[in-house]
């Protein structure tokens, strides 16, 4: 019978066992697994997270998060074992970014409103850029490979910090009808594409100056969409009836069922 006793329940604990079953004597699968190879898992539990946290189920919360930690003990492990850092160097990156982009909290106590604080947060940002020589814009440090919706809406955050945004909500409005005006001219695929990508963009945009998360709000929206799609096939399936057969007032009135009995 195996004991967890001598594992202390910390990261130490964890890396341990990490140690163990990527050693010579480990678990086979462990010890095959690669930086790149765990990328797709890892992505899949971050989304795990996110489920559990949107649906607020605390025991998912917790699991998800082990599984987390679990990525980023191994990835720390690889990185080890190959000789590029060590995980006290991991640590110490992040504490010493965390120190110097809180001065008001370490340095020179003091107290500043979020707003006052995310315009300190872009001024050391602008310092750190100045002495990185890989970095041209405020932009950058995103990871582009980020979900479509999750990026555009962190990019024009970090633009309105800098001043580069509209004066009010109504001039967010009016472009939004403007980009959608200007699909309505387009003639060309090409074009077409170039500006339904706009009107998607504007709406994010739309969607930050409500304070509102877009790629939450859209896969909420897929969930509902999910769950009444699911009702009107159980429905025709009841009724023995052919979706396709159905002319669209009865596609209609069978989704305002569905939105009445799902939500």
């Amino acid at each position: 019978m195996l004991t967890n006793d001598k594992h202390p329940k910390n990261f130490d604990g964890l890396y341990a066992i990490l140690s163990i079953l990527r050693g010579p004597c480990g678990c086979p699968w462990d010890k095959d697994q690669t930086r790149n190879s765990l990328i797709t898992d890892f992505l899949e539990e971050c989304y795990e997270l996110i489920e559990a946290i949107e649906d607020n189920h605390t025991q998912g919360i917790v699991e998800e998060l082990g599984d987390l930690l679990l990525h980023i003990g191994l990835q720390i492990r690889i990185g080890e074992e190959q000789g590029e850092f060590t995980r006290q160097g991991v640590f110490k990156e992040l504490i010493d970014k965390l120190l110097r982009r809180h001065p008001h909290i370490f340095d020179k106590p003091e107290s500043l409103t979020p707003s006052e604080i995310e315009s300190q947060w872009d001024d050391i940002k602008k310092r750190e850029l100045i002495s990185d020589k890989n970095s041209e814009s405020l932009l950058d440090g995103l990871p582009v490979s980020m979900p479509a919706l999750g990026y555009a809406q962190a990019i024009q955050k970090r633009a309105s910090r800098l001043g580069f945004d509209w004066d009010n909500i109504e001039g967010v409005l009016e472009n939004i009808i403007e980009e959608i005006r200007e699909f309505k001219l387009s003639k060309s695929v090409t074009d077409k594409e170039h500006e339904l990508g706009d009107i998607l963009f504007s709406l994010v945009n739309f969607s930050r100056w409500m304070d509102i998360d877009a790629e939450s709000i859209l896969r909420k929206a897929s969930a509902r969409f999910y769950r009444r799609f699911t009702f009107v096939e159980k429905t025709l399936r009841e009724s023995r009836l052919d979706l396709k057969e159905l002319n669209m007032e009865e596609k209609d009135a069978l989704w305002q069922e569905a939105k009445d009995e799902m939500g």
